[in-house]
């Protein structure tokens, strides 16, 4: 059976892995206590709101800020977590990765979180991307900038209607808008209303669950 779709775009934490509260948010802890000590944090909850919108930088410099060496602060404490922790990849999801390339199928990653990290999480478990992209690119080619998409058609010949990105959260919808590809969500991590809201209305289909995700693009 021909594949929907030839290249699958994945974010990283939170739609393959449960990132968020492994690393990103307990390290967002620390560096509250160590920046802004007694000041009360965002809870689990509020960090995906901030990250949703207006995204993780605009919230630390806007609403938190944070100045220059505060930023270079908080960017050594989570990459202290980020190379420390390995957090879990969600059931079935790699073997829907598996099932995917089985049938030619190629597999990109689009994060925010940097190349060596989604990489050493996916060399834990036995499976490598054939591309990564990560927040290590800078602002100007990292997501939400539509350069990975372009990038990916450039080296692969892709045409735009044979890319999927799957994202939870908005910087992977617009990426994907303003490259002209189809875009999904992932919904298995968290479902806040107006999240799940934004979600269902940008994205060509919501999966609920990783055995939805993996039907439509293999099943």
């Amino acid at each position: 059976m021909a594949l929907r779709f030839r290249c699958l775009v994945l974010d990283h934490d939170d739609t393959a892995v449960d990132g968020t509260a492994t690393i990103h948010y307990p390290a967002h802890l620390r560096a509250m206590e160590l920046l802004r000590p007694g000041r009360e944090p965002v809870d689990l909850e509020g960090w995906f709101r901030r990250n949703f919108d207006p995204g993780i930088m605009q919230f630390l410099t806007g609403e938190l800020g944070m100045t220059g060496p505060e930023l270079q602060a908080e960017y050594a404490i989570w990459r202290e977590f980020a190379t420390s922790r390995s957090p879990r990849f969600y059931d079935g999801f790699l073997e829907a990765l598996v099932d995917f390339r089985a049938r030619g199928g190629l597999v990109a990653v689009v994060s925010h979180s940097e190349a060596d990290v989604v990489q050493r999480h996916y060399d834990a478990v036995g499976f490598r991307p054939d591309t990564i992209f990560g927040w290590d690119l800078g602002e100007e080619r990292r997501k939400p900038s539509p350069w990975p998409i372009h990038e990916l058609r450039r080296l692969h010949g892709l045409e735009a209607a044979e890319i999927l990105v799957v994202d939870d959260l908005k910087p992977g919808v617009v990426m994907s808008q303003a490259a002209g590809v189809p875009v999904a969500a992932a919904g298995w991590a968290h479902r806040i209303p107006e999240i799940e809201s934004f979600m269902r209305q940008s994205c060509i289909a919501y999966f609920e669950t990783v055995s939805q995700f993996r039907q439509f693009v293999v099943g």
